[in-house]
């Protein structure tokens, strides 16, 4: 049997941990379409992409706090906001600031090393961690189903013929390695994993230093010692990943008890100690706070805090030590959860499971600032009664994020990008320096930072009984108009093509839509603007 189809036909996670004599390690297939598109060596490149999950459902709102419309986001969690006082501020940047947790990430930010994304999602999202979980993953549409993740299919397209031809004398290491017990779809390829598996820090450093963990003296025991053997006959990633991990004996500095700083200090090991590993992931879970996010007498602390603590003095201390092992350069990280959580807290002090959340790009060569404006929280008068919108619109979609990492950090060009992607996505400045495009049309976040009453969209009148017109100002180029519910369900595309720069007016016939907050989204290009508009009864 080749060794392509026995990896294809064998369960990766019996196999995979006796390579590493303990070390608890499992590939990925091809199929991801990130890995697809690593895989083909077609090119020369040094960088590296950490992308860290956050499992669970992270409550965006009291992360990136919103201090432009801050009245409105209290009135919505009175029992979990934070106090504006405490709200850490971003330098040059009154509209946001972060959870007060987040001093790590506060300094990241006014060093010019932290991007924040605001409002990702996909049109109609799924509130399943599991199948939210992969449609992240996959970069797949929300009603489709695909076995492949786009690190996967980036790495397929980057390596062809893996694994059969590899590791060979341009390519010795693996081409992924995910750090935690989740086995994660975004490295599937089409066929077969485009990466290995390591179940958690201490087998790493069982490894490293030479401890079997032992086997039972059972058939069981016999047989799994047996497969030890073989795979650590077969396999050569072992000893690459040990001999990279003993060149670098010092690093600098980690939290104790720190699930995410763990990991985070074994992939800077890995790449100063030499592995041409394209992409790393990590996880760490306890973001599904439907009660008890806060201490009922002190919103700043409790499980939400502890978590943000968790996030900002890992990536802080990771961000250090890269710089530290002078490899700063050649990283760039990404954070992401499967779903952000409602606007309004529950009477447990928790969140229920939302749809857009706001995410981390973190890096010396990001360009800084803030993507987006603050969250739309609609807060409507209808017939005498205040109505608050109960979901976080989105702004941007999350494969906008991930086609432009792969077009701007690891050069991938337009027609790989749109196979990988499964789609063409909008491109975001979020990569500075070091970028593959000589020059961007969009020079920076400040470009896409609209001024106060700076309306790209508008709609007329608003409240509307039916019908209401629509009009929006394009630079030219592709433009799309979207109308969407408060579930983050398409309801109507009135606008997906390409334009001359002008004003342009489209009607919105809501036909049989109860009455209620609705959204239209506007996106030209890399630049986006979200309307609230109010049905009413007659």
């Amino acid at each position: 049997m080749k060794r392509r189809d026995f990896l294809k036909s064998t369960v990766p996670a019996a196999i995979l941990p006796s390579i590493l004599n303990g070390f608890s390690m499992k590939a990925y297939a091809a199929s991801s379409p990130l890995m697809q598109a690593l895989m083909n060596t077609t090119t020369d490149t040094d960088h590296v992409l950490v992308i860290i999950q956050l499992s669970g459902g992270n409550d965006g709102l009291n992360m990136v706090i919103p201090n432009d419309i801050y009245s409105t986001y209290y009135n919505a969690r009175t029992n979990i906001a934070i106090p504006q006082s405490k709200i850490l501020s971003l330098n040059g940047y009154a509209n946001s600031g972060l959870h007060p947790a987040m001093t790590g990430l506060q300094t990241m930010y006014n060093e010019g090393k932290l991007a924040i994304v605001q409002s990702v999602s996909y049109p109609t999202p799924n509130f399943s961690h599991f199948r939210a979980t992969d449609i992240w993953m996959s970069a797949s549409d929300s009603s489709t189903y695909v076995s492949s993740g786009w690190a996967g299919r980036y790495l397929d397209g980057e390596y062809p013929d893996y694994p059969e031809r590899y590791p060979n004398a341009s390519m010795t290491d693996p081409l992924a390695i995910q750090i935690g017990s989740i086995t994660s779809l975004a490295l599937q390829g089409p066929e077969v994993s485009m990466g290995i598996s390591i179940s958690d820090p201490s087998s790493f450093y069982n490894f490293v230093n030479g401890v079997q963990d032992p086997t039972p003296d059972t058939p069981w025991g016999n047989e799994l010692s047996f497969v030890r053997q073989i795979a650590s006959q077969t396999q050569q990633y072992a000893a690459v990943v040990k001999n990279a991990a003993a060149k670098v004996p010092t690093q600098g500095t980690y939290p104790s008890g720190n699930d995410l700083a763990a990991q985070l200090k074994i992939v800077a090991q890995l790449i100063k100690g030499g592995l041409k590993t394209r992409v790393y992931m990590v996880s760490t879970g306890g973001f599904d706070n439907h009660s008890g996010q806060v201490n009922t007498t002190d919103t700043t602390i409790g499980t939400h805090a502890n978590l943000m603590t968790r996030i900002s003095a890992a990536i802080k201390a990771f961000s250090d030590d890269l710089k530290g092992l002078g490899i700063e350069d050649r990283v760039v990280g990404m954070t992401f959860s499967e779903f952000g959580r409602r606007v309004k807290s529950n009477a447990n002090y928790g969140t229920d499971h939302g749809v857009a959340s706001p995410l981390f790009v973190f890096g010396k060569n990001v360009k800084p600032g803030v993507l987006g404006t603050s969250p739309v929280i609609s807060t409507k008068a209808a017939n005498g009664t205040e109505v608050i919108s109960d979901n976080v619109p989105m702004q941007y979609d999350f494969r906008s994020v991930y086609a432009s990492l792969l077009s701007d950090w690891f050069c991938v060009n337009a027609n790989t990008l749109q196979s990988v992607m499964l789609n063409n996505f909008q491109t975001l400045p979020l990569i500075g320096t070091s970028s593959c495009r000589a020059a961007l049309a969009i020079t920076g976040l400040n470009d896409l930072t609209r001024p106060d009453g700076d309306q790209l969209i508008i709609n007329y009148p608003n409240p509307f009984v039916d019908t209401t017109k629509i009009t929006f100002k394009t630079k030219g180029g592709h433009t799309m108009v979207q109308i969407m519910d408060t579930q983050g369900k398409i309801l109507s595309v009135l606008a997906d093509k390409v334009y001359a720069p002008g004003l342009y007016t489209v009607d919105f016939n809501s036909g049989v839509l109860p009455a209620g907050i609705y959204y239209a989204r506007f996106q030209n290009g890399p630049v986006q603007q979200v309307r609230p508009m109010l049905k009413v009864k007659p």
